[in-house]
């Protein structure tokens, strides 16, 4: 009965600190006019995007050529949708075309005594297959401890994390097909940072604002309920 009773009292004081969540944003707002960046972070959001050609494309630094990309990724999308065809299909097209024009040429060529189509020969170096395995297997082994620590509950956070990612992955995997969910997020990476420069004060302010009352409920539920989950037995990690 007791812990029901806390539990109540929690969900109530919740409910409470929702409805007065726009006067904690009047009055935070108030308090402190220069919040400190996000994170943390020391650095401006063009250092953060590598500063670079990239980073001016996606900060709309020059603006001829970011609209030139995100009209011609655009246009290549509504052709993609409106005709019909699958990303394979045209993919494949394409190749077989370009196949084809280069044997034309390339016979042409010795029938005619002229020179062959310039095309290198390409081979991958043993230094940059080993390179690639080293980091394949870094980023696998990564995955592999956080599947490991996951599936035996050590840590309640990365599980929550990992379900919300798998769910909110499910649900947009739902509504829309893979072609459509590359498009939005090559959008959203040419929007969202320039935005985001633009209005960081105040988006750092609110972001603070959200973080805090999301730690002061998750210490709660923690404290309420998390912490009585049994955890399993942890063991010692394997190598292959």
């Amino acid at each position: 009965m007791a812990d029901h009773s806390g539990i109540s009292g929690a969900l109530n004081s919740v409910v409470e600190s929702i409805h007065n969540l726009p006067a904690s944003f009047s009055s935070s707002a108030e308090a402190s006019p220069s919040p400190s960046r996000l994170f943390n972070r020391q650095r401006s959001v063009h250092q953060l995007l590598g500063g670079g050609k990239t980073a001016d494309l996606l900060l709309w630094r020059k603006r001829n050529s970011t609209l030139g990309i995100l009209t011609a990724v655009s246009g290549g999308y509504f052709l993609f949708e409106w005709s019909g065809y699958t990303l394979l299909s045209i993919i494949s097209n394409v190749l077989l075309f370009v196949i084809i024009f280069l044997f034309l040429w390339a016979n042409a060529a010795s029938f005619l005594n002229r020179s062959p189509p310039p095309i290198p020969e390409l081979q991958l170096s043993e230094d940059i297959v080993y390179q690639s395995a080293a980091t394949l297997r870094a980023d696998i082994n990564k995955v592999l401890v956080l599947a490991h620590d996951v599936a035996i509950g050590k840590d309640f956070r990365v599980f929550l994390k990992v379900v919300g990612v798998l769910w909110v992955l499910s649900t947009i995997g739902g509504w829309c097909s893979l072609l459509t969910l590359l498009y939005v997020g090559f959008v959203a990476a040419h929007t969202l940072p320039v935005f985001y420069e633009k209005n960081e004060n105040e988006i750092d302010k609110y972001i603070h604002i959200i973080v805090k009352e999301a730690k002061k409920y998750y210490l709660k539920l923690d404290e309420l309920v998390l912490s009585k989950i049994p955890r399993g037995a942890q063991k010692k990690k394997k190598t292959l």
